[in-house]
């Protein structure tokens, strides 16, 4: 952000207090606990920003863009998800279904129906879209030890091979450990054989400002772990990506922040049903939209394939048919990363 849009929210305290976080009771961990979310729903920040004349431009005359994300936060149906998945198949007398999330070990760990990055990648593709799919390293979680990296080095290279991203979903433990911060990147940089400069933490654990140092001196270009585990919206009025200002230091950082504004899990926590999550979704849409913004999703691999969460796959598709509607840019968070460097500010 250039320096005289900076100054602009400057003049204006409240506005600052968002920007920054002040008004963010909780720095650490990313619960929103405001009995009102609502508040939420208006990038305030943003829509100053476009006031004062905050000028954007996006490829191929797209005229916002979705950021399209995945945590992969698990390779193989957990025991939960296997009994959910019996009484969900049992139900509606899908044994198809049924045997394919109980009994896939018997062919082998590739036939796990959450090695799905293809899948994703093709329903993506039909809409000229791409994404980032964030990877763990980890040998620590409050859990369960999710998966082993080293397994699925073909599956990692296979997906930047068709041109998607490959970013680092940091354990539940690292967000504020710079040491397993380094030691998970070059994990992943070893399995995959190339650079990783994208970041999103498990559970989007995150400290305000330090997470940010502590990824900047990794050598991480940009992160998009700001936002909520509870709620939708625009955690510090933005959606558009933006350096973080650090309050120790008094300057702007030179790593990237893309917002976090709509996790599947928190949409379908809030609401009643599908019709109540597409309305606030398409909000949040509209909303980017009229900013000239990036609105950034995330959808865990596992939401494609899981019986019990057939909604969810249905409102990503959902998202993609209306994007390419309104002429939006969907793309990774490599490549808004990338193309904000000279574009943004």
């Amino acid at each position: 952000m250039n320096p005289r849009l900076l100054n602009s929210l400057k003049k204006h305290p409240e506005l600052w207090d968002i920007f920054t976080g002040k008004k963010d009771g909780h720095t650490t961990y990313s619960r929103y606990d405001d009995p009102n979310p609502e508040s939420l729903m208006v990038p305030h920040i943003s829509k100053h920003l476009i006031n004062q004349g905050y000028k954007v431009s996006y490829p191929h005359g797209k005229t916002f863009a979705l950021c399209l994300t995945h945590d992969v936060d698990d390779i193989y149906p957990p025991l939960t998800h296997k009994a959910l998945a019996f009484f969900y198949s049992l139900g509606s007398l899908d044994f198809r279904q049924m045997k394919s999330h109980l009994f896939w070990e018997i062919k082998g760990t590739k036939f796990s129906p959450y090695m799905n990055f293809q899948q994703i990648m093709d329903l993506e593709r039909k809409y000229d879209a791409k994404s980032t799919f964030y990877f763990m390293a980890t040998d620590r979680d409050p859990v369960r030890l999710r998966y082993n990296i080293e397994d699925i080095k073909g599956e990692l290279k296979e997906i930047v091979k068709q041109g998607w991203d490959v970013g680092l979903h940091g354990g539940y433990y690292s967000y504020d450990d710079i040491g397993a911060i380094k030691r998970e990147k070059q994990r992943l940089e070893r399995a995959l054989g190339r650079e990783v400069l994208g970041y999103r933490n498990h559970y989007l654990r995150f400290k305000v400002p330090d997470t940010w140092v502590h990824l900047e001196k990794c050598g991480f270009k940009y992160d998009t772990t700001y936002g909520y585990t509870n709620v939708v919206g625009f955690r510090n009025g933005m959606c558009h990506p933006f350096k973080p200002f650090n309050p120790n230091t008094g300057k702007q950082m030179e790593i990237f922040e893309i917002p976090l504004h709509i996790m599947d899990g928190a949409l379908f926590d809030l609401t009643g049903g599908f019709n109540h999550a597409w309305q606030i979704t398409k909000k949040l849409i509209d909303l980017a939209a009229d900013c000239r913004g990036v609105l950034t999703v995330l959808w865990h691999n596992s939401a494609f394939n899981c019986p019990f969460r057939v909604k969810w796959r249905r409102m990503y598709e959902k998202i993609l048919e209306y994007g390419r509607e309104k002429n939006a840019w969907m793309t990774s968070s490599y490549e808004i990363w990338r193309w904000w460097q000279t574009n943004g500010y």
